[in-house]
């Protein structure tokens, strides 16, 4: 008997992995949790206490992070995170015998396949996944184990989690790692993207627990609350259930998905009607007294301050590019634009309007008192933790003034030219002309087309130690740490024509114009291009072509722009069709002849977006660039010299093979990234 246990102890630690320090503690063993007795003969392992399966299931999220693998406790059936889940089956009590034959090995677990679109919001019933994480994913071929030994490292160097280090990685998607853990778990998963959040259940979790907890309520399944969870662990079940006075229900989402659904469903803009009618109150108040409205500065806890705090917050959680605040008759009209297109968001009382603007001009370090001329400012806040520059330009009409704010945010990261979406060919032709010694490219399009996206990419490309790249900007909306940038400033007379002059007494390699708009900041940029000095800039054009048009209409004498321009980028910014709502429609008979007389090849099924939560139900979802790269050639700065038309100039270009920004749009059309109706918002008339 002494042998036969020496014996199965020494078999059990057989062949195992040894496992670090790190690997013990972030990802324990759960073989052991639930065997049942074979027939015929006593189970081959004691069960487990509910404590330990609940920390043997912490391998995907870390220390703590337990899940609803163990069984609920009896005294409160109704509080599992898996309300119909099956029961997890244990072992009797009774160990197993010294006399009895050993049990035949079991058999290999099958390679589990990807949880279908089907089961996305279902209940998974075949019961928990009895291994590890990583088994699961090197199993399902999500990841290799190469793959799996390399995010180990990661993951005992950074604390985080298994899928997190995966994720960060680029071994596994996260749409991947939500599925596998709803395997793993036999728990269900959230589509934010498709549920439809029901107000009920968003009011009983508040914002601030929602973000402290990384959840979002999504519906009341009768008397259960159903949660959304990055970590769906029992102890988070507790908290919410404490927190709500309510039964939960537990599911798995991605943390992205999750912090959208908070950004887009807690709204900043929430209680702005109470606000309102506070203003309402004071100024009725002051009328009353006949008092005069005094432009003075106002407490941070006033109304008004309250109201612009949450319309800049709520434009960057709605990655709005531009806010608008436009007085009208009756009221003061609040709109973002999000994606190149403008929504109105908000409606605000007419008497509110000055005191909004004249609050905003506080914090822009503007002239309060000045109401009739136009007014330029800029602005830093934190807004959700993240540090954005806002920059400001107020002008007066008829109705009182009218704001625009333009909000930058510094904690975004910049792109490589080979990420902006440039085809193959142009991105090698492209890439090629920037590293030029000297010579002049110009990127030119209307405004918020990603023109100072493309030129902050081109800079990244070409800084390097040897190269002494100065820039001359309004605003700088980067800090890049090994250029030197500098800020325009009217009031201290440096504008981008002084300031071009003084750059060039700096030894300069690479010079970036901010934007060429007046007659002598360009013939400066000309002759510096001509001088030696790589010169790259912004230009408010429609396309490549009238870009060279608008430098002779400035006066640039035209053998100068032929001698001093190698090429001209002209681009546009088309909204991606949403991929949580992409669906197949049938274009109108407009739109088809738009599309064939623009090239398009014959096309079985075209999509569009039929609108949902992740889209806001616009159909749309981010922006792609598109681009036109004309390359001045010989025969190209002839005609230039001799003044052809545009027509003509085109013509030769498209000859030569460029590819028209039209022709590029019809492409995304082709491939099922953008709609027709996208493209003639855009450039139907290139």
């Amino acid at each position: 008997m002494t042998l036969a246990f020496k014996k199965k102890d020494k078999d059990k630690g057989k062949d195992k992995p040894k496992k670090s320090e790190d690997e013990r503690v972030l990802i324990p063993e759960v073989r052991s949790e639930t065997v049942a007795a074979t027939p015929g003969g006593p189970s081959t392992m004691a069960p487990m206490a509910s404590a330990a399966a609940v920390q043997a299931t912490s391998l995907s999220h870390g220390p703590g992070a337990a899940t609803a693998l163990a069984e609920p406790d009896s005294a409160s059936p109704e509080t599992s995170p898996v309300t119909d889940a099956a029961p997890v089956a244990t072992s009797p009590d009774a160990g197993p015998s010294p006399l009895a034959p050993a049990p035949p090995a079991p058999p290999a677990r099958p390679v589990l396949p990807p949880v279908p679109d089907s089961l996305r919001g279902a209940m998974v019933t075949s019961g928990p996944y009895k291994g590890r994480l990583g088994e699961l994913l090197v199993e399902t071929k999500r990841i290799t184990p190469i793959q799996l030994e390399e995010a180990l490292v990661i993951q005992a160097a950074s604390g985080e989690r298994l899928g997190e280090s995966l994720v960060s990685m680029g071994a596994l998607a996260e749409r991947d790692l939500v599925e596998a853990l709803a395997v793993f778990f036999a728990m269900p998963i959230a589509n934010l993207h498709v549920e439809d959040i029901e107000p009920e259940a968003a009011a009983l979790i508040p914002e601030a627990l929602a973000r402290r907890f990384n959840v979002m309520p999504v519906r009341m399944n009768d008397d259960v609350l159903m949660v959304a969870a990055v970590e769906p662990t029992d102890e988070l079940r507790t908290e919410l259930a404490r927190a709500t006075g309510r039964k939960v229900g537990l599911m798995i989402a991605g943390q992205s998905d999750i912090r959208w659904a908070i950004d887009s469903n807690y709204r900043a803009l929430t209680g702005v009607n109470q606000l309102v009618a506070a203003f309402r109150v004071a100024d009725e108040a002051r009328r009353r007294t006949n008092e005069a409205a005094s432009p003075e500065v106002v407490a941070d806890d006033a109304p008004v301050v309250q109201v612009v705090d949450r319309i800049l917050t709520q434009a960057m959680r709605d990655r709005a590019s531009d806010v608008h605040i436009e007085p009208t008759d009756e009221s003061v009209r609040v709109r973002f634009r999000i994606d190149g297109a403008l929504n109105e968001v908000l409606e605000l009382p007419a008497s509110m309007g000055p005191g909004l603007v004249s609050r905003i001009k506080v914090m822009a370090d503007m002239n309060i008192v000045e109401r009739r001329r136009p007014q330029d400012g800029q602005l830093t806040t934190i807004i959700d933790g993240k540090e954005v520059d806002v920059r400001v330009s107020t002008v007066a009409t008829i109705m009182g003034e009218t704001c625009v704010l333009r909000i930058l945010d510094k904690t975004r990261s910049v792109l490589r030219l080979n990420d902006l979406g440039m085809p193959e060919d142009t991105h090698h032709a492209y890439s090629k002309l920037v590293r030029a010694p000297f010579g002049m490219v110009i990127c030119a399009g209307p405004t918020g087309s990603g023109k100072t996206t493309t030129l902050y990419a081109t800079v990244s490309e070409v800084a390097s130690p040897q190269v002494n790249v100065m820039t001359i900007e309004d605003p700088v909306e980067y800090v890049f740490p090994s250029i030197n940038q500098i800020q325009t400033n009217e009031q201290a007379g440096l504008t981008f024509a002084t300031g071009l002059k003084s750059i060039l007494r700096q030894d300069p390699d690479v010079i970036l114009v901010g934007e060429v708009r007046d007659v002598e900041t360009t013939r400066v940029a000309v002759q510096s291009a001509l001088t030696g000095h790589f010169v790259i800039s912004s230009m408010h054009a429609t396309d490549s072509v009238s870009a060279l048009h608008r430098l002779l209409d400035m006066g640039i004498e035209s053998f100068l722009v032929a001698s001093s321009v190698l090429a001209v980028v002209g681009q546009r910014l088309l909204r991606r069709i949403c991929v949580s709502c992409k669906t197949e429609y049938q274009p109108t008979d407009e739109e088809l002849a738009f599309f064939e007389e623009s090239g398009g090849l014959p096309k079985e099924s075209f999509f569009y977006g039929a609108g949902c939560n992740y889209c806001s139900h616009t159909g749309y979802q981010d922006r792609i660039g598109i681009y036109e790269l004309l390359v001045m050639t010989p025969e190209i700065r002839r005609l230039v010299v001799g003044w052809a038309t545009q027509e003509e100039l085109r013509a030769i270009a498209v000859k030569q093979g460029m590819r028209t920004l039209r022709q590029e749009a019809i492409g995304l059309v082709q491939q099922d990234i953008t709609t027709i109706a996208e493209v003639v918002r855009s450039v139907y008339t290139l």
